[in-house]
């Protein structure tokens, strides 16, 4: 199972939905219109197909759960953890949130993808504010996972091809 976590009104739901709509399509292109959302209170499970017979299950947490997110970590095979690149007053809680994500000891050997979402916001910060905000060079060589920096747009749809790319590279589809 694939977790998808990060603070409140991050983009997570927005990039299921868009996950889940492309993958029905079979088209994983960027596209204008974003469905509509609403705040996610508690979880969400979504089954995304990422390829010839390969789908891969997508639990969101809540932001407002990240205090039980270590609940769900069990199962995690890979995790996503998103960032807002416009809201720059939220970076310092998705700093300690993900500091302590990568220090639990069940997602040591779990690969991770770092989601900077907003990228398209006329306030998105740019690649190296956020960096430098975060000590994103330290935080990588540090961790003990795998990480991969992403930016994307899930209003836009933007990165969604690599997005699926990542998962099929790290994703391990679950035994029957």
């Amino acid at each position: 199972m694939c977790l998808l976590v990060g603070t409140t009104g991050v983009g997570k739901t927005l990039l299921l939905k868009r996950l889940q709509h492309c993958s029905n399509k079979g088209s994983f292109s960027e596209v204008n219109e974003a469905p509509a959302t609403i705040p996610t209170v508690g979880t969400n499970l979504v089954n995304v197909n990422i390829g010839k017979k390969n789908d891969v299950t997508i639990r969101e947490l809540g932001g407002c759960m990240g205090p039980i997110w270590h609940n769900y970590y069990k199962d995690c095979s890979v995790l996503m953890f998103m960032i807002d690149m416009a809201n720059p007053c939220q970076v310092a809680s998705s700093c300690i949130q993900l500091l302590t994500v990568l220090s639990h000891e069940q997602l040591q050997n779990v690969s991770v993808l770092l989601l900077l979402n907003k990228v398209d916001s006329p306030c998105a910060m740019n690649r190296n504010e956020l960096d430098s905000l975060l000590r994103m060079r330290e935080i990588i060589s540090h961790a003990k996972q795998t990480i991969t920096v992403l930016e994307i747009s899930a209003r836009r749809g933007q990165g969604l091809p690599e997005l699926v790319k990542w998962l099929n590279e790290n994703h391990q589809p679950e035994s029957s």
